[in-house]
Parts: structure tokens; C-alpha cells; sequence
């Protein structure tokens, strides 16, 4: 099953509309959506029924047990992250010393300073993975506030939409990628055929795209990219479609900004369910990228056939 990614570098610039979008047209069996900090796909997504929803277990955390805490504050000293304070004297009830979750690293030092073995390390609910498959397979989750190892939760999205899709081999999943350039995004990018680079014609927006290509070139993934809202500053555009010809990556499009998108999405559904002329750039977007797709696998497949030829 092949992978399509669609990442934007930066939040806001409309990678959501356009995964919506692709898998309406496409009529994908299986996509994902990666942002799991704050995911939105199901949203836009109609039909949805009820997921199987399983607790995510991040990263140890510290905790003490009150019985055993004599109150020599070893831990709290060791603490190079200031997640142990004191239990005031007022409110204490057994146990001197208290761990914050969301300041625990789990780096396991108050765990070995600790004479008396009250501290110990555990794996706590960070979140939760949900997994649609009614009908098609749709993958998703979502991250406790506060929590961390949001890396490792998109990978388990990932792993999930795979397992429920082991025998759709000629199928295309679309993924909507985690925004920004952090572990998330690494995450996202393991594994995918191509990316689909949504960018906007801002400096921010210019920023983050070629920090995302940077990020792609080093994973050797191939890439694409097009502009949305792009006649809201069109010497900007021009500069991306400058640019992406400057580093020979193919450019699928430009997307005009279009209020219908903000009505489609008040609606729960795809803009592609509501007439508009965002919709109708979107579906030549989708139209070249999936060429894309498919020329990069026609490709990869003559190059398997000169490795046998050759053995």
C-alpha cells in the first residue's frame, strides 16, 4: 500500500482541507490523521462510526509511595529538573515529597538515590489511539495535555492504519501529517512514498517549507509541492515556484482562497461536497500529485528490475 503524506511546515495552511479532499476524491480504504496533538480530520470526515479506542502508554514516570518517604529529600536534591518539591507541612499527610508528571523526565536518578526504595518508575495513560474501520480504515489519536512522546503516539497511528490494511497492497493511504518540523513530523515521514508540501505565500510559510524539504532530502523521501490561498500575496507565490524550480522539486499547484472553505468545514464535510473554486484547484492538485505518485513507482519498479538483472 503505498503512502501519500501531506505536511505543511506550519499549522494553519490548510493540509486538513486538502487530506479531506483526497480522500473523497480517491475514495481511499485507509488514511490517518497524524496531528495528534490536536486532530481534526474526523471532523470533515461523515460516516464515521464507533472506533476501537486503546489507552497510549508514553514515557516512565517517577512516583512515590507515601508509606515508605522518611523525608530525607535525597530525590529532590538528584532532581536536575526540578520535578520533586516538598509537601508543605499543613497539607502533608504521610509523604514528605511530591513528583510533578508533566516536569518528570524519567531519567530513573531519584529512583536509584532513594535509600528506601519509595520512588519507583511507571508508564502512565499519555493518550489514546482510536482506529474507524466500519467501513474503511481510519487511524487517529490523541495526546494528553501536557504529555510528551507525541513521536512515538504518530508512529502508533501509523502502525495501527497498517494493521487493519495488511491485504489493500494496490491502495493508496493519504495521511495528514503532524505540523511543524519536530519529532512528530519525523515520525510521519518514516516509511511514506511521497510528500505533499501545503505551503502559503507568507515568510513564515516560506520558512517552514524549506525546513520541511530539508528534513525530506535528508530521509531521501521524494516531495511535491503547492501553495494555498496563493493569490493573498502573489509575489510570494512566485517566489515559491521560483524556489521549488531552484532545487528541482515538482510544483502541483496553487490553491485560491476561497470562504467556501470555511463553510464546507462549519458543515462537517469535504469541500469538494460544497460548489467552489478552492475545490476545483484542489482536484488539479490531487490530479498531479497522484501522477506523481505513480510515475515515482513506475520508477522504483525499473530499478528493481536492473538490481535482478544484475545479481
Amino acid at each position: 500500500m503505498k503512502q501519500l503524506l501531506v505536511l505543511s511546515g506550519k499549522g494553519g495552511t490548510g493540509k486538513t482541507t486538502l487530506v479531506a479532499a483526497f480522500v473523497e476524491r480517491l475514495k481511499a480504504k485507509a488514511y490517518a490523521d497524524c496531528d495528534v496533538d490536536a486532530p481534526n480530520l474526523h471532523l470533515v470526515m461523515e460516516g464515521l462510526g464507533s472506533p476501537d479506542i486503546r489507552p497510549f502508554y508514553g514515557m516512565e514516570k517517577a512516583a512515590i509511595d507515601a508509606s515508605l518517604c522518611t523525608g530525607c529529600g535525597d530525590c529532590k536534591t538528584h532532581c536536575r529538573f526540578g520535578a520533586i518539591s516538598r509537601v508543605e507541612a499543613s497539607k502533608q499527610s504521610t509523604a514528605f515529597y511530591q513528583i510533578d508528571p508533566y516536569a518528570c523526565e524519567g531519567c530513573a536518578v531519584c529512583e536509584y538515590v532513594c535509600s528506601e526504595g519509595a520512588v519507583t518508575l511507571g508508564y502512565q495513560v499519555d493518550g489514546e489511539t482510536k482506529v474507524y474501520h466500519d467501513q474503511n480504515v481510519f487511524s487517529t489519536a490523541t495526546l494528553k495535555m501536557g504529555s510528551g512522546n507525541s513521536g512515538k503516539l504518530v508512529s502508533e497511528v501509523k502502525k495501527n492504519m497498517r494493521t487493519y490494511t495488511e491485504n489493500l497492497e494496490r491502495d493508496v493511504a493519504i495521511i495528514d501529517g503532524s505540523p511543524g518540523i519536530g519529532c512528530p513530523v519525523i515520525a510521519s515521514i518514516s516509511g511514506v512514498d511521497l510528500i505533499l508540501l501545503v505551503t502559503e505565500p507568507t515568510l513564515s510559510g516560506i520558512s517552514d517549507m524549506k525546513r520541511v524539504i530539508e528534513i525530506a532530502e535528508h530521509f531521501k523521501t521524494p516531495i511535491a509541492i503547492c501553495t494555498n490561498k496563493y493569490d493573498v500575496n502573489p509575489e510570494k507565490t512566485r517566489e515559491i515556484k521560483a524556489y521549488a524550480k531552484q532545487v528541482n522539486i515538482p510544483y502541483v499547484g496553487d490553491i485560491p482562497y476561497d470562504k467556501q472553505v470555511a463553510v464546507a468545514t462549519n458543515q462537517g464535510v469535504s469541500i469538494l461536497k460544497v460548489p467552489s473554486r478552492a475545490g476545483i484547484a484542489i482536484l488539479a492538485v490531487f490530479d498531479q500529485t497522484i501522477q506523481l505518485l505513480q510515475a515515482l513507482e513506475k520508477q522504483k519498479t525499473s530499478a528493481s528490475v536492473v538490481d535482478i538483472q544484475f545479481t
